[in-house]
């Protein structure tokens, strides 16, 4: 059986575990997450697709689901609409997170901007990112790093009293 001290040093601990996930999961850019399932097809759908195009262009035109609509057309969702739709929620979390003047969120900053520049890096030199997907992604990206940084600007001048700079 354990005592009440045990209990206390014990949830404490969980605390602490907790805490350091959070703060994990606030740096890593969420947008990462997008960006590597498009890694993952692009890995496996090989090297060259037809008339010059990369192969992921056929992985990417694939239909995850099709709904008739009342109208009477088929609307089809393919997976390189899905990975866009998944980066648009996470661009619009990560939006969210920079609201926060913390250390964290400055570490998060430095991450979505690496992500940047492997995003840029992949997309000029390399065959199968060279997409309007991936180039929206990488726009995704692009945004989270000026309006994240514009926010968290805004929020910390907000937090800490700062004004204008011009004398009334």
């Amino acid at each position: 059986m354990t005592s009440p001290a045990q209990t206390t040093v014990a949830r404490r601990n969980l605390l602490r575990r907790g805490s350091l996930i959070r703060k994990t999961g606030s740096v890593f850019p969420l947008l990462a997450v997008p960006a590597l399932l498009y890694v993952l097809m692009a890995m496996f759908s090989g090297s060259r697709g037809a008339s010059d195009l990369p192969a992921i262009t056929g992985a990417l035109d694939a239909t995850v689901f099709s709904v008739r609509m009342i109208s009477g057309v088929i609307w089809r969702l393919e997976a390189g609409h899905l990975i866009l739709l998944l980066g648009l929620l996470t661009l619009a979390i990560e939006i969210a997170k920079a609201t926060s003047s913390k250390s964290v969120s400055i570490a998060n900053h430095v991450a979505s901007m690496g992500l940047l520049l492997i995003c840029i890096i992949l997309f000029l030199s390399m065959a199968a990112f060279a997409t309007s997907t991936f180039f929206l992604l990488t726009m995704m990206v692009i945004f989270d790093v000026l309006v994240g940084a514009m926010v968290t600007i805004i929020s910390a001048r907000r937090d800490f009293g700062v004004g204008d700079g011009l004398a009334s």
